[in-house]
């Protein structure tokens, strides 16, 4: 049988395909039109409920509640209040007893010394330490404002995730539908011989590589809400996200991170004077008797002393200078970090702020390029229908048009995404 010019046009395209599914050719044409609407898709299933009483900042409040960095912040509330309680005391340390008693060999002779001995604060040691106490509350409250701004970009980007591959798994269901609905109608043509066999075979690859398309985007689909509900130790989302795009332009000085290392900042420097305050060491004070009182003992002047004493250290200078290194090395890290902070943020807010004028203009060309390729569709399929194009045209065109569809929803979806990742960079929250 000789084949028709029309197909032999065609063969550069359809033998590539033709040896691809050559394997399954047989158990391909066996199955029924029912199995190939059948549900290919992987069991694993990560639930998400949507919950329309939530909102974005509520969400981020009991995503912090559980977040693990909340253990750190309640640490350094409890040592700010521990410093502070010692900035209240009237001594600079522990006060200490001393009891001593001397006997004779004779026995009948004994003295009794007893004494207590306090340290006192160095010139300016005490209020050295009332501002490294209110160093560390403010530090303490601004760590966790910084937490809550990293929680809130984590939430953030697990949400607007989560919304572009449930766009793309929808997208990808709609172009398995589409396909499956042009298989049933070649499968027809091919059964009242207005088409050839070959190209039942083509569309029903098709319908098989569409139904992939969907398992791989249900999987990605789900490996986005895994993401975040470990971030969330939830399942529920808000029904509405979308955030307003805020005023600010540059990255100001009040921002949550930056705030956070400046006052980690001052409290080293703090920590630095109280350090250097400590100087020998502290001066001790000790108060106390003596008495030799009750002895039998001829020797024995039978009276009580009181004394007084002053311990004043000097010469530690060799002892306290690799303390102050230590700390004076930590205060040095911290500025470092604080360089490297700003010109993390500072790129952070021109990608951010460069995300958005580009989608902004990719939006619209994508939604020209979507009404296009829907006209451009709508014309082929009609000239397919009266056999004007191969289906391979037909195929081509609407894959093109499918994938603009898609490009154009997406546009829509990141530019919401981005204007979110614009006010995260910025430090303003929901």
């Amino acid at each position: 049988m000789v084949a028709p010019d029309w197909l032999r046009g065609c063969l550069p395209f359809y033998l590539p395909v033709l040896l691809c599914i050559v394997s399954v050719e047989v158990n391909a044409e066996s199955i029924p039109h029912s199995e190939i609407h059948s549900d290919l898709t992987v069991e694993h299933h990560d639930p998400i409920i949507v919950d329309p009483t939530l909102n974005l900042s509520k969400l981020i409040t009991l995503t912090l509640e559980k977040y693990p960095d909340t253990l750190w912040i309640k640490a350094l509330e409890e040592e700010s209040t521990a410093l502070k309680g010692r900035s209240e005391s009237l001594f600079a340390g522990s006060a200490s007893a001393f009891l001593a008693f001397q006997e004779a060999t004779s026995g009948t002779l004994h003295y009794v010394d007893a004494a207590v001995q306090v340290p006192l604060w160095n010139i300016g040691q005490r209020q050295a330490q009332e501002t490294l106490a209110k160093y560390a509350a403010s530090s303490a409250t601004n760590q966790n404002d910084a937490v809550r701004l990293k929680v809130a970009g984590l939430v953030r980007t697990a949400l607007w995730d989560i919304a572009l591959a449930d766009l793309s798994y929808q997208q990808a269901q709609a172009e398995l539908d589409m396909t499956e609905q042009l298989f049933a109608k070649v499968k027809r043509r091919v059964d009242l011989g207005d088409l050839p066999r070959a190209d039942s075979l083509l569309a029903q690859t098709e319908v098989l590589q569409k139904r992939s398309v969907v398992t791989l985007a249900q999987a990605e689909l789900m490996h986005a809400r895994k993401r975040f509900i470990s971030i969330t130790q939830d399942v529920k989302i808000p029904s509405i996200y979308q955030e307003t795009l805020c005023s600010l332009k540059t990255i100001q000085q009040n921002h949550a991170a930056l705030t956070a290392i400046d006052t980690l900042i001052e409290r080293k420097q703090a920590e630095l004077s109280t350090v250097k305050l400590v100087g020998s060491g502290q001066t001790h004070v000790a108060i106390g008797i003596n008495s030799d009182r009750g002895n039998q003992d001829p020797r024995s002047n039978q009276t009580e002393s009181f004394n007084i004493g002053v311990n004043m250290p000097f010469g530690g200078s060799a002892h306290l200078e690799p303390q102050i290194a230590a700390v004076n090395v930590e205060l040095n890290r911290l500025l470092a970090d604080r360089e490297q902070l700003v010109r993390s943020l500072e790129q952070a807010h021109h990608e951010a702020e460069h995300n958005l004028e580009v989608n902004r203009v990719e939006m619209q060309i994508a939604e020209q390029l979507k009404s296009v390729a829907e006209e451009h569709l709508k014309m082929t399929q009609l000239s397919f229908s009266v056999g004007e194009i191969d289906l391979i045209d037909l195929l081509k065109i609407q894959t093109r048009t499918q994938q603009a569809i898609l490009n154009a929803k997406q546009r829509a979806v990141m530019l919401q995404r981005d204007i979110a990742f614009y006010n995260q960079a910025v430090g303003v929250m929901p």
